[in-house]
C-alpha cells in the first residue's frame, strides 16, 4: 500500500501544531502516512496558505487537498485517512 501524503504547516511556538504533530506521529503507527511538514513563514507556505484560505496554524493537506486548519480534530482526520485508505467498492 502506498503511503498517504500528509503535509503540515506549522510556525514556530504554536501549541496546536505541536497537538498535531502529536497526533500524526500516532496516526503514523496505524496508517501508511508520508508525513511532512512546513513553515508557514517561508514564502511557499504562505503561497500554499493563501490559496487554499488557511487563515492561521497548523494547516493540514491530505495528498494535495487543503483538510484543515487551527485545533485538529484526530476523530476527523482518522475518518478522512480511513476514507482515503480504504479500497473503493464498485
Amino acid at each position: 500500500m502506498t503511503a498517504l501524503p500528509i503535509l503540515l504547516l506549522t510556525r514556530e511556538n504554536c501549541g496546536y501544531c505541536d497537538l498535531a504533530k502529536q497526533m500524526l506521529d500516532r496516526l503514523s503507527g496505524e496508517f501508511p502516512l508520508a508525513v511532512s511538514t512546513l513553515s508557514l513563514d517561508t514564502p511557499r507556505g504562505q503561497q500554499l496558505a493563501e490559496d487554499n484560505g488557511i487563515l492561521f496554524p497548523p494547516g493540514l493537506f491530505i495528498d494535495g487537498k487543503a483538510f484543515s486548519y487551527g485545533r485538529p480534530s484526530e476523530r476527523k482526520l482518522r475518518r478522512a485517512i480511513e476514507g482515503r485508505l480504504s479500497p473503493r467498492q464498485p
